[in-house]
């Protein structure tokens, strides 16, 4: 049975722990503010980009001339996986469930005999990767410097798809990432972006384009594909600052319940201590 001094000492360190995750709670709120109406913000205009691109390429369709980021190279044997995580933990499930996803599309596909390569954004997808898929590793983004995401860092990641297509290192490349829904709610998302695929379509009918789809489509699926990045790193940050938020929370709240159970034990132990001394007062009294 713990000592009188040990169950202080416990209670003190429980009760600055949960000094450290009630700030943590506070902080991640307050990005998640700036971080949701980012996110929010982007929906629209990635929606309206994937709309258009999806009228040009049902007015293209199979044709020769099509852009080869449309049509693909003709092959699925090549799958590059894109694993968008946080840089930081304490974010409750937010990075092992994209992991998961990653994981199960990645052994699906080698159960299908196809060539899996992975590049990871962000370290504790590659962490959580490492021990069953580290052979599969072809590239890492670090982004651990980077305060706040921007245009720019999806710009970057891009171009480095975009060249590796080129250079014919894959034929087909998913990003996976957590789409934000709510505070308590994220969605695990796995997203095509190469060869690029859309929902919906058909309206271009109504437009005529100069100079014409193909030309237009070679110049807005490699914007295309920079804007679907950009737009999953902003749902992966509204997420993640979602989850440790809500994961801070749930520490806070149970730090305050181990803080009342100890308080409790310690009062009876102490209690306990007072009546054994009293005890053996009496006992020696009535012994003279």
């Amino acid at each position: 049975m713990p000592s009188l001094k040990d169950l202080k000492n416990r209670i003190g360190s429980v009760k600055n722990t949960r000094k450290i995750t009630k700030a943590m709670q506070m902080v991640a709120a307050a990005k998640l503010r700036r971080a949701q109406e980012a996110a929010e913000a982007a929906r629209p205009y990635a929606e309206r980009m994937n709309a258009v691109m999806a009228g040009l390429a049902a007015s293209v369709g199979s044709s020769a001339s099509a852009p080869r980021l449309l049509a693909g190279t003709g092959s699925d044997k090549v799958h590059l996986l894109v694993v968008m995580t946080a840089e930081r933990g304490l974010c409750g499930g937010f990075n092992s469930s994209i992991a998961r996803l990653a994981r199960a599309h990645a052994n699906e596909l080698l159960a299908a005999g196809k060539t899996v390569k992975i590049l990871t954004v962000g370290k504790k997808g590659r962490e959580q990767l490492k021990r069953d898929l580290a052979n599969h590793f072809v590239g890492h983004v670090d982004l651990s410097e980077v305060k706040r995401v921007g245009y720019a860092n999806a710009q970057t990641i891009a171009r480095d798809l975009l060249g590796r297509f080129e250079a014919g290192e894959f034929d087909v490349a998913t990003i996976f990432y957590n789409r934000f829904q709510s505070v308590i709610s994220q969605i695990p998302t796995a997203q095509q972006v190469i060869p690029a695929k859309f929902e919906g379509g058909g309206a271009s009918a109504l437009y005529d384009y100069e100079p014409s789809e193909e030309a237009i489509l070679a110049d807005l699926l490699p914007r295309g594909v920079a804007t679907q990045v950009f737009a999953a790193l902003l749902e992966n940050g509204a997420s993640e600052q979602g989850a440790r938020m809500s994961a801070m929370d749930n520490a806070t709240r149970n730090a305050g319940d181990m803080i009342n159970k100890l308080t409790i034990q310690y009062n009876r132990s102490r209690q306990a201590a007072i009546t054994k001394e009293l005890i053996e007062i009496i006992s020696g009294a009535e012994a003279l």
